[in-house]
């Protein structure tokens, strides 16, 4: 690596007013002995302003850089075709025209690896579809098992909603998200439902989740090509049957999850803190993989209270399509390095 391109890495690191700054230098002239590609990796991306801010901050494109890995804004104005080339396409945006876009640029162009195929991120806008290839699996293993909780989908109709959950053989309590996940605030939201005329304050198109008591914590578990990183959050607490007799109406939480409520070091149960077996993460990860199509996506997973040191029972409860890598410990190192495997394996 020539001389200039370690001054503008080190500039770079300098720059980002990170605590610790020789031990910043020091790493990152260690990084500099990372093989660097016989030409750059030029990643295209497409990406909202704040999905921009959130992903590519500085430390992650100055150790890009010092990889080889080039990051370069697509402009939406201008026909994909006429920009690049790209080695890699890496983008979340919604909608029809943008869906189309990329589909006819994949057919155009094969050598390019898009991340992640469009009509395979569809699967994971709908949260009917999205655990659909979960529950097919019908996972276990010799340290537990994962499933999804019982569920149900409501379009319409608030007024229909306590007879068809009866109809379901749901119980309460309920967890109601939005139907659509398209990444926005509202679709993070969601209720609780304590009792039977509460749920008809509700407001469709919506999907009923069964409450499975969990102690108050949930893992996400972020996949990464054939990387998992696990981290803990604080989550809805558990609700006792006095409580529930006690209870009524509807909660409305914005969002529970976030890097705000992280429980990772927080004086926890063991029986709660526990982190879902490697193994059993890596098989789940792995066919979830194959079946959805996809590279860059998380589980929410919670374990049903009561069930560690037994036999385990877990709930994937959402899946998201690349989500918040930003808030991932150690993601830099992760994310520029799957670019790559990525790149040399076309």
């Amino acid at each position: 690596m020539g001389v200039k391109l370690e001054e503008e890495v080190l500039s770079c690191v300098r720059k980002n007013g990170e605590e610790g700054d020789h031990r910043e230098e020091e790493a990152t002239l260690i990084e500099l002995g990372f093989p660097e590609p016989a030409k750059p990796v030029v990643v295209g991306y497409a990406l909202t302003s704040k999905k921009t801010r959130s992903f590519l901050q500085p430390k992650l494109e100055c150790l890009a850089r010092n990889k080889g890995i080039l990051f370069v804004p697509i402009d939406q104005n201008r026909p994909l075709s006429d920009q690049g080339p790209f080695d890699i396409v890496l983008h979340k945006l919604c909608g029809k025209e943008w869906r189309q876009i990329l589909e006819d640029y994949r057919c155009a162009h094969p050598e390019v690896t898009v991340l992640d195929p469009p009509d395979a991120i569809q699967h994971l806008r709908n949260r009917q579809s999205m655990l659909q290839c979960v529950a097919d699996m019908n996972f276990s293993d010799s340290y537990g098992k994962v499933g999804v909780p019982h569920q149900l989908v409501i379009k319409r109709d608030a007024s229909s909603i306590p007879d068809a959950v009866m109809k379901a053989g749901l119980t309460l309590p309920i967890v109601a998200k939005p139907l659509v996940a398209d990444g926005s605030a509202k679709s993070h939201e969601l209720s609780l439902a304590y009792d039977q005329y509460s749920l008809r304050k509700l407001e469709p198109p919506l999907v009923l989740q069964e409450f499975v008591n969990h102690g108050g914590v949930l893992f996400k578990v972020y996949i990464v090509g054939e990387t998992i990183k696990v981290v803990r959050r604080f989550s809805l607490p558990d609700v006792s049957k006095w409580e529930l007799s006690k209870n009524a109406g509807v909660f409305r939480f914005p969002r529970v999850s976030c890097a705000a409520a992280s429980a990772d070091d927080a004086d926890l149960d063991p029986c709660v803190a526990e982190l879902p077996p490697r193994s059993l993460l890596e098989k789940l990860a792995k066919e979830l993989r194959r079946r959805l199509g996809l590279h860059l996506f998380n589980l929410d997973i919670i374990r049903e209270r009561g069930t560690v040191g037994t036999r385990d029972q877990f709930y994937v409860i959402d899946i998201n399509y690349f989500p918040g890598y930003g808030k991932m410990p150690g993601y830099e190192h992760i994310f520029t390095d799957f670019l790559l495997r990525l790149a040399q394996s076309r």
